[in-house]
């Protein structure tokens, strides 16, 4: 079984079409990404099959349940336990130590603190921040911050992380580094990875890469990453 499966998804802004009849489907344990220029629908598309927003037409199927067919908070619940997303900007708590940002989520989900903290080291140690545990964000260079969203995605153990532009504000070094991480994270975890990218060259990194324009997938590619 595919871990997500995409039907005939589209969706308008008013009278301007920006998800055009896209399908796709993504293996367990796969990596892909979605390139294309500004405005062909990249990041509509990770909303609308993250069930971040609603299309106007298909499906979308994550381990087998068609997830946009959930009343709304059995929705979010699959969503906050299946998904995970990293975006551009990392969106983390300035005032919260790296170990205490990446817990959010699972106390959100009711963990007990001290466990939530060391589930929090465990993925930490993971991303290679194991000794940046007590350190605010402000302490960090952009690539460590990025980690420590990658980790606070990654901790509920998600089915699928869906990252948007998520080595946008990155160098090129830490960039190619973040990409090696998450090819490391599919081989230690298990993790299945679709991400959107303008760095064709990272793309080519990933198991295949999609490419959208005007709303459509126009093209399929196998990358050969030996």
């Amino acid at each position: 079984m595919d871990m997500l499966t995409a039907h005939h998804l589209s969706k308008k802004y008013g009278t301007f079409t920006v998800v055009n009849d896209v399908s796709l489907a993504v293996a367990n344990g796969e990596i892909v990404s979605i390139i294309g220029p500004s405005g062909a629908g990249k990041s509509t598309l990770l909303h609308l099959i993250g069930a971040l927003d609603k299309p106007d037409s298909g499906s979308v199927l994550i381990e087998g349940t068609d997830i946009l067919q959930l009343p709304s908070r059995k929705q979010a619940r699959f969503r906050n336990s299946h998904i995970g997303f990293v975006f551009q900007f990392h969106h983390l708590l300035p005032e919260f130590s790296a170990i205490e940002n990446v817990s959010v989520p699972l106390w959100i989900k009711g963990l007990g603190k001290k466990e939530a903290l060391e589930k929090a080291s465990e993925m930490l140690n993971v991303v290679g921040l194991g000794n940046r545990l007590q350190n605010k964000p402000s302490e960090l260079s952009g690539g460590e911050q990025q980690r420590v969203a990658i980790a606070r995605a990654l901790v509920p153990r998600p089915s699928i992380i869906m990252a948007d532009e998520p080595t946008g504000n990155l160098d090129s070094a830490n960039a190619t580094a973040l990409h090696n991480l998450f090819l490391q994270l599919r081989d230690q975890l298990g993790q299945t990875f679709i991400m959107i990218t303008h760095n064709d060259t990272l793309a080519k990194m990933t198991d295949r890469t999609f490419t959208m324009q005007d709303g459509k997938i126009v093209d399929e590619q196998v990358n050969n990453r030996k």
